[in-house]
């Protein structure tokens, strides 16, 4: 039996904290919030904002709105200690990526204790939580201040966390990115790279002339798999880092032969790597064709960087929530690493120790994508008991 759930369901306080967790869950995800960065024309971040601004205003936080750009606004909420505790920074990201495909993407829908909708999983199931969180930890009056933080542009460059770090800082951090009520303690980052193999334009019956930087780019791909079996460095959570060719584009036309050949790629990194050793190894790899063909020449342009995340699986914020979630689990969750970069990086490069742990589901930036209800307010009730065991 499937539920449809409508954007103005009644919010009854009163009620169950799981009621009102799955009730806030729909509301959020009947809100388009697709990033603009990414789809042309997107929603953006504006309306959703000011559905979470207004709703933990109304549950007693203080609420600002950070906007550097304009139209890409987060939210930052305190539920203001008393004084003397720790603080805990609770994270989430407002925006989703696009919903090619998705016959009623915003038109919230539950199924067997599943609740449908672009982003339920990734993320609004864990944006619910860390408010119903942090509301109930106002009322809770603890001694240290625990700050929900409702960012924008996770899904493009992060403007929103980055914006938000610039302004507050916090002693320890949770991100909710769906986990599988998992601790992850570790995800990969990346490097975005071009290379460029750069011939000699002549008519394609003059091979005398002419210099293929096509051919001469095929012997750098060529030598891709080669350097990935040298690769020795791995993670105990992550496994080795990788590389592959991602976009390539070459030649100006059928009849002469290639000026140009440009590659990019993305090299995946586990922590203790860094953009220059990616760099060395890009350059190998434009060494190769130099050697295949000497009249080449070539140039690497490195692009966006995002830092691998690790935090000691001994660090508070990981023991706490660890013992949070086996008092409502029965068990400690499995300690994990992911795959995949998220905002956590951030947190930990500007010195907060970070815990990614999130819901269960499926579905991230898929066609169909669904939370599991009951996570999401396991997720809600074992971040609240950390920031009880934190900030008290």
């Amino acid at each position: 039996m499937a539920q449809r759930i409508g954007a103005g369901h009644p919010d009854a306080r009163a009620s169950t904290n799981r009621t009102v967790t799955t009730d806030l869950l729909a509301r959020l995800v009947a809100i388009d919030s697709v990033n603009p960065a990414l789809v042309p024309g997107g929603a953006g971040e504006s309306e959703i904002a000011a559905f979470v601004a207004a709703w933990l205003t109304d549950r007693g936080l203080e609420v600002t709105v950070d906007e550097p750009l304009a139209g890409r606004p987060s939210v930052v909420a305190v539920a203001r200690g008393t004084g003397g505790g720790a603080s805990l920074m609770l994270n989430a990201h407002l925006d989703t990526v696009n919903v090619d495909g998705m016959e009623r993407p915003h038109d919230p829908v539950i199924r067997d204790g599943r609740l449908y909708g672009r982003g339920a999983y990734d993320m609004k199931g864990g944006l619910a939580a860390i408010m119903v969180a942090g509301a109930a930890a106002a009322r809770d009056g603890l001694s240290g201040d625990v700050i929900v933080t409702a960012v924008a542009d996770e899904e493009h460059a992060s403007e929103g966390v980055q914006s938000v770090l610039r302004r507050w800082r916090a002693d320890a951090a949770i991100v909710t990115e769906p986990t599988h009520l998992c601790a992850c303690v570790a995800h990969k980052g990346f490097v975005w790279a071009q290379l460029e193999t750069r011939g000699r334009a002549a008519h394609g019956s003059r091979p005398d002339l002419g210099v293929d930087a096509i051919v001469g780019m095929a012997a750098a791909l060529a030598a891709i798999p080669a350097q990935q079996r040298r690769e020795t460095r791995a993670h105990p959570l992550l496994g080795a880092a990788s590389l592959h060719a991602s976009l390539i584009a070459g030649g100006q036309e059928l009849s002469s032969y290639p000026e140009r050949c440009v590659l990019d790629v993305e090299r995946r990194t586990v922590p203790g790597e860094s953009a220059q050793d990616v760099e060395r190894e890009l350059q190998e790899l434009l060494a190769v064709a130099r050697e295949a063909d000497p009249r080449l020449g070539t140039h690497l342009r490195m692009g966006l960087v995002r830092e691998p995340f690790e935090v000691d699986p001994s660090a508070d914020v990981v023991k706490a929530l660890r013992a949070a979630a086996a008092r409502t689990l029965g068990a400690e969750p499995e300690i994990v690493g992911h795959s995949a970069w998220m905002d956590a990086a951030f947190l930990s490069a500007a010195g907060i120790p970070t815990v990614v742990f999130g819901p269960s589901g499926e579905g991230a930036h898929a066609v169909e994508e669904h939370v599991e209800l009951e996570s999401v307010e396991q997720v809600a009730e074992i971040v609240l008991e950390t920031a009880r065991r934190l900030c008290a």
